[in-house]
């Protein structure tokens, strides 16, 4: 069965971080670039960023580049977004995305405000 967990998510103050975790069963993680996409309430589903099989590669929106971070740690099977520099406008649930299904997780919920 393919499990995609996403945690870490909470209520934060503008400007302030958080770190997001995905952790991955069910497909071999090692194998599969992974992304995570978010949906803001009353939005579309929107792709923030995405990272390779190995880890050595990272794409980010222009919405998120230089404040987010995502990572990967093959032998603990999880993905990681750091969040840095919270804006109001990053509020949203969060998804990590991969697989050979494509598949997506039950999100994480991720909301900044003063």
């Amino acid at each position: 069965e393919v499990q995609l967990v996403e945690s870490g998510g909470g209520l934060v103050q503008p400007g302030g971080s958080l770190r997001l975790s995905c952790a991955v069963s069910g497909f071999t993680f090692s194998s599969y670039p992974m992304s995570w996409v978010r949906q803001a309430p009353g939005k579309g589903l929107e792709w923030i960023s995405g990272i390779s099989s190995g880890g050595d590669s990272t794409t980010y929106a222009n919405s998120v580049k230089g404040r987010f971070t995502i990572s990967r740690d093959n032998a603990k099977n999880t993905l990681y977004l750091q969040l840095n520099s919270l804006k109001t406008e990053d509020t949203a649930m969060y998804y990590c995305r991969g697989g050979p299904g494509y598949y997506r997780g039950q999100g994480t919920q991720v909301t900044v405000s003063s």
